[in-house]
Formats: structure tokens, sequence, C-alpha cells
């Protein structure tokens, strides 16, 4: 049976903040801790090594496959700053075009650096991921 890798662990968000090596990527990762606590209304937790989540969710696919996953969280990896949020929402694009310079995947958003963006567009963008996974997979 499938064994998510990425699972909500007991180790300290502040610890991880503090062994990034950069500082303004330090500042950063610091910045979007209040951002995303102050939006969602959930405690950060480290999920797996380097993902920084807030709040939960319960999904299941069609194939059986399922697990728990943020409803919202960040990265603050060596080469960018990844921002997770719901996959296939559909006002994402519209936010995203407000929201400055980044690169998209498919439930990732990539940006060098705060300064690069509008923190209140990524604020709504916070927002609209809490609202669609509770809407999809209920609180």
């Amino acid at each position: 049976m499938y064994e998510p890798k990425t699972k909500v662990t007991d180790n300290s968000v502040i610890e991880f903040v503090e062994q990034i090596d950069n500082l303004r990527k330090r500042e950063d990762a610091y910045r979007l801790l209040d951002i995303f606590s102050e939006t969602t209304g959930y405690p950060a937790k480290m999920w797996g090594p380097s993902i920084i989540g807030f709040g939960t969710y319960h999904y299941k696919y069609a194939t059986g496959h399922e697990g728990d996953a943020p409803l919202a969280g960040y990265s603050p990896r060596k080469a960018k700053i990844s921002l997770y949020f719901a996959p296939g929402d559909t006002k994402r694009d519209a936010l995203l075009q407000k929201l400055g310079k980044h690169t998209a995947g498919k439930g990732c958003v990539y940006v060098n650096k705060l300064d690069d963006i509008d923190t209140n567009v990524l604020k709504e963008l916070i927002q609209q991921s809490v609202e669609v996974l509770k809407e999809r997979y209920g609180e």
C-alpha cells in the first residue's frame, strides 16, 4: 500500500527556519510564517523535513490513494521559495496575474524573494486555497 512521504512531524518550525543559511531567505521564511499563520488562523507545522504547512485536510482519490496534506504551506528551498496551494483552483490564475514575479506549476508557485510579489495577493491566494480545499474535502 502507498505510504505518503510528506507527513506532519513534531519537528520545530523555528529550528528549521533558523538553519536556513541565506539571511534574506531566512527573513522571508519568518515573514511567510507570519503571513500564513495570520491568514489561515492555523499554527505552523513541519510536513516532512522541509515544508511548513498550515491546517490539514484528508484527500481520497478515485484510485483509492488517500492521505493528509496542509491546506496551504511553503518551503524556503535553496533555489526558490515554493508556495503550496490547492491544485485545480479556478480562481488561482487570475490572482497569479496580479502576484508579481513568479513561476507556477500544478499546485506550486515559485518566487525568488518576497520583495518580488504583492503580499496582499499572496494572502488572497492563501485564503482561496483554504476555502477551496475545505469545500472540496470538508472541514
